[in-house]
């Protein structure tokens, strides 16, 4: 079984890779992934109830975290939709779970406001303090501020210090064990209202901080507020809103005005305008009317709208972006499981610096142990690799949320790491740098007819064809009221008819008996015979996407070296195609494997590879790339071998993919270098004496809080 936990307030993001490592090497669960960005745990285990068991696990690392099941967090966060919730449990739970989540959510309201209230007490009690220290002076003045003091570290630490203790005796060494210890040597070597300072200076980091990754994750959940959880069905005449799960397919549902569409539908009945930026980064409203697809997810404008379901819930367009974002946490980054493995080699390394500056110099006779056991405390304090250990999954998962709403489904941080270093982008060509729909491109006219008259001639006589081809004709032809008579199939040929008492043929080069005029060789063309003779000639082509040749710019000026397309096609048919697209390399009339040669062939050679396809033939291509990119909601095999998906069906927001990755990964960077700068910056004063534990505290919580708020920036890219 497929299980969805919240891990509740469990705000440090050390200790959830933790918590992820413990679960994943227990028996019994397989899958495990954790995303500290939504509190979610997934896992597959054959447990129906496995909560107790998480909970244990849990309880042995970070005290405080309350496990439950994702349907009891969406109580406590949303009791307007209880009813919803409660027939939606699908593990086992019973109807008390609404009004557990609210005492629940009731009680950890109450304590954040205590511990506001305790925390404002520690400033005053702190501010009065120092206060006192600098004016009065005296046996009296000295026991009054070591009263204050004491007063304001445990109003604002008391909870620090009871992890950190808890922490100590499990052996576990991170920041609430360091504040802990900084925080007792202070009182034992008189730095009474350092100690204090230092205590209230980490809540109100902690505070900061707090409120900087919740305002992140709700950002991020915003995202996916994309899917309306009820559905309004008629039935006989009779509007009934139901949980949009139990809708079935065929079904009819009404759309009000300025409502979310909760599953894929055509219209049957009204007109409207609907709003799709949600799934395809698309921002110009779109025109439907009868016959219209309307997709799960858009927005409706002004028009009341009829639908009839196409899709079930589980399968419609809003949940499948859901479940591929959702999914994609669990594809970590190479940085992310890098800082995972630094974070449990650095912390013990630094502890063991502290202990040496503590140990060793007052040995070797350079100072009192008094001074060098306080610069250890600050090397210790200052050294807690949180920051990191937060802003590295954060920035992954803000960029695929912004990636999600541009219109670019990215399934993981490797893919995004993947697509930010790609130097080598190849393309199938029909359905991905061309529309897939055939086109008249050009006409050609012999023996006195006009262009109009073999086009009129050519759709005359493929009237009774539905072969795309014919279709294309009679479209750019139009209405004409040339009479025929006697239309005939010609097998393996076209289509014949008699015009004017003459035969009229249209159809491949097996019509003619003579070699085809220049103009006309290696090229797709529809011949019309009339009485024997070549009248003329009607150029087929795939059509070229719109934006194909702009895109291909873009990845150029981006720096991109080698842009390839890959087809099935003909040679003359592709170099027709690069001839329009500029300066692209090609490879034509391949097949799949030939596609997956070239591929190893660009990354042997030490390239990163980024495949764009649609077919079902492209999918083991998809899967073999470093990133593959699928167009749009087309084939469900390409969709599931791909690592990405153009969610549009057009290739506009590949450009825009690609900056967004590099943009991720530089915020990456630069918190890394950030912290690491300052942390070392820190210890390397506090080795000559010239810190002060307070710097300590903001090279902790200080630099954690400006690393969050630097990756929320990633939410904000439009």
């Amino acid at each position: 079984m497929k299980h969805t936990l919240i891990l509740e307030n469990l705000t440090c993001a050390h200790c959830a890779s933790k918590i992820e490592a413990a679960i994943a090497n227990a028996d019994g669960y397989e899958q495990v992934s954790y995303n500290f960005a939504t509190k979610t745990l997934r896992f597959v285990s054959e447990s129906e109830n496995p909560v107790s068991e998480i909970q244990a696990i849990c309880d042995s690392i970070e005290d405080g975290v309350k496990v439950v099941f994702e349907h009891e967090h969406k109580h406590e966060h949303h009791h307007e939709h209880h009813e919803h919730h409660e027939h939606h449990c699908e593990d086992g739970c019973c109807g008390h779970d609404h009004e557990h989540g609210h005492e629940h959510g009731h009680e950890h309201g109450e304590k954040s406001k205590i511990k506001n209230i305790l925390l404002i007490a520690s400033v005053v009690l702190g501010a009065a303090a120092i206060v006192l220290h600098l004016l009065w002076h005296g046996d009296a003045a000295h026991w009054t501020v070591f009263a204050l003091s004491l007063a304001a570290t445990l109003a604002a630490g008391y909870d620090v210090f009871l992890k950190g203790f808890k922490n100590a005796f499990k052996l576990r060494i991170e920041e609430t064990v360091l504040i802990t210890i900084a925080v007792i040597a202070a009182f034992c070597l008189g730095e009474f209202t350092e100690a204090a300072a230092v205590t209230i200076l980490f809540s109100i980091g902690e505070f900061i901080e707090d409120l900087a990754v919740g305002k992140s994750r709700r950002d991020i959940e915003k995202l996916s507020q994309i899917r309306p959880d009820t559905a309004t069905v008629l039935e006989n005449g009779i509007e009934k809103t139901v949980d949009a799960n139990s809708v079935a397919v065929g079904s009819f549902i009404i759309v009000a005005p300025h409502e979310r569409v909760p599953l894929d539908g055509i219209v049957q009945k009204g007109n409207s305008t609907i709003d799709a930026s949600a799934l395809t980064g698309e921002s110009l409203p779109i025109e439907v009317g009868e016959g219209g697809e309307v997709l799960s997810g858009s927005m409706n404008g002004e028009g009341l709208l009829t639908l009839k379901t196409t899709k079930a819930f589980g399968d419609s367009t809003a949940t499948r972006i859901l479940r591929l974002v959702e999914d994609a946490a669990a594809q970590k980054g190479k940085r992310e499981k890098l800082i995972t493995r630094f974070a449990n080699i650095y912390t013990p390394i630094v502890v063991g610096l502290a202990v040496l500056i503590a140990a060793l110099p007052p040995i070797l006779g350079f100072g009192s142990f008094q001074m060098w056991l306080y610069r250890a405390l600050i090397v210790l304090v200052a050294s807690c690799p949180c920051a990191i250990v937060i802003s590295v999954p954060l920035s992954y998962y803000s960029g695929i949320g912004a990636g999600s709403r541009m219109g670019v489904l990215i399934k993981g941080g490797k893919y995004l790491e993947a697509l930010a270093k790609a130097d080598c982008f190849a393309f199938d060509k029909t359905g991905t740098l061309t529309t897939g729909k055939v086109s008249v491109s050009a006409v050609h006219a012999y023996n006195g007819y006009s262009e109009d008259d073999i086009l009129a001639l050519a759709a005359a006589c493929e009237k009774h064809s539905s072969h795309p081809i014919a279709m294309a004709i009679k479209e750019k032809a139009g209405a004409n009221d040339i009479v025929l008579s006697d239309y005939k199939e010609i097998a393996g040929c076209g289509a014949s008819a008699v015009y004017k008492e003459k035969p009229l043929a249209c159809g491949n080069a097996k019509l003619l008996t003579q070699e085809l005029p220049p103009e006309l060789r290696g090229k797709n063309a529809v011949l019309l015979v009339y009485g024997g003779e070549l009248i003329g000639a009607v150029e087929i082509s795939d059509t070229l996407r719109k934006e194909a040749k702009s895109v291909l710019g873009q990845l150029k000026g981006l720096g991109v070296k080698t842009l390839l397309m890959l087809t099935g096609d003909s040679k003359q048919n592709a170099a027709a195609t690069v001839a329009e697209l500029g300066k692209v390399e090609y490879r034509a009339e391949l097949m799949p494997q030939d596609k997956l040669d070239i591929i190893g062939e660009n990354q042997q050679n030490g390239s990163t590879v980024c495949f764009v396809g649609d077919g079902i033939n492209d999918a083991p291509v998809l899967g073999k790339s470093d990133c593959g990119i699928a167009m749009g909601f087309g084939s469900e095999a390409a969709i599931e071998a791909a690592d990405a998906v153009l969610s549009s069906g057009d290739l506009t927001a590949l450009p825009k993919a690609v900056r967004l990755a590099r943009k991720t990964l530089n915020t990456i960077r630069a918190n890394i270098f950030f912290a690491l700068a300052v942390k070392a910056a820190v210890i390397v004063l506090a080795f000559f004496g010239l810190a002060q534990m307070w710097m300590s505290v903001l090279a902790d919580t200080g630099v954690c809080v400006i690393c969050v708020l630097y990756t929320a920036r990633l939410l904000r890219i439009k």
